[in-house]
């Protein structure tokens, strides 16, 4: 391939992520200030366990991813990375559903238990926002084997991919006596 073609390529890449990223935290963003579209006589409180299985098992995969590239298995890394991306695709379809067919549930906690919990839901949601972008890049890298790219911008996605897949588990576990 020649060169203007790559960079009309890496820019048509970056141009997609970006605006899969707006899109993606736009529509998250819009339904905090959207009615619910939901039937209040139905229980839709089985989302947000689905959700949580679905953080662990993201965070479960990305585990194993790492283990793999540590160990130069390629492939395999491949795959989880491949599995996390799904189990995370699903979570967003997940969270949106609900979210848009039910309010929030509000913490009920009090004392230092709810500071622990507010830290945990901040960082979370705010990380949540950025990896977005972070993993389309790590992905794209990945997959145009550009290895020096991927691994400069893995090192900063896969701790913080692990940590909100982490503690959005964290948060359903905290919240969960309150629905």
């Amino acid at each position: 391939m020649n060169r203007p073609n790559a960079k009309a390529q890496e820019r048509a890449i970056t141009l997609a992520i970006i605006a899969l990223t707006i899109i993606i935290n736009g529509v998250v963003l819009a339904l905090l200030f959207m009615p619910q579209m939901g039937d209040s006589q139905k229980d839709y409180t089985f989302l947000p366990l689905f959700n949580a299985i679905l953080n662990g098992f993201t965070f479960l995969f990305l585990s194993l991813a790492l283990y793999m590239i540590l160990r130069k298995n390629i492939a395999w890394h491949r795959r989880f990375i491949f599995a996390a991306f799904t189990t995370t695709t699903l979570f967003l379809v997940s969270y949106l559903t609900y979210h848009a067919l039910s309010e929030s549930t509000k913490y009920g906690g009090s004392g230092w238990l709810a500071g622990l919990y507010y830290f945990i839901l901040i960082t979370h949601i705010v990380l949540a926002a950025v990896i977005v972008p972070l993993a389309l890049f790590t992905l794209a890298r990945g997959l145009q084997m550009n290895v020096p790219a991927h691994r400069r911008i893995a090192r900063w996605t896969m701790p913080l991919w692990l940590y909100v897949s982490l503690t959005g588990v964290i948060v359903y576990v905290m919240i969960s006596p309150y629905y």
